[in-house]
């Protein structure tokens, strides 16, 4: 199935580029029910609660992948979730 093209094209957490089954099942873990929803979130505020729930570090590449799709649903353009990494290891390191 092809991914969205853009965030209004978003039916299902699977559209979202780099999101596949997993991490739409965490999504829905973490309380989400829509897509839309990602838009008012912090991926790494999302991250931290996934481990929180599940009494674990996930790998840090999560992050990546939460960001990627917070920032897709808030309108950028799909890139892949690499793309966030430098992103990422600035956020863990202010804090």
């Amino acid at each position: 199935m092809p991914k969205a093209r853009c965030a209004d094209d978003v039916r299902r957490f699977t559209d979202i580029p780099n999101v596949g089954p997993a991490t739409a099942s965490d999504f829905e873990r973490l309380g989400l029910r829509a897509p839309a929803e990602l838009a008012r979130c912090d991926g790494l505020a999302l991250y931290r609660r996934l481990c929180e729930i599940d009494g674990v570090r996930h790998d840090p590449c999560v992050i990546d992948v939460f960001l990627s799709a917070v920032d897709f649903m808030r309108g950028a353009p799909a890139r892949p979730w690499w793309r966030y990494t430098a992103e990422r290891k600035a956020l863990l390191a202010g804090g």
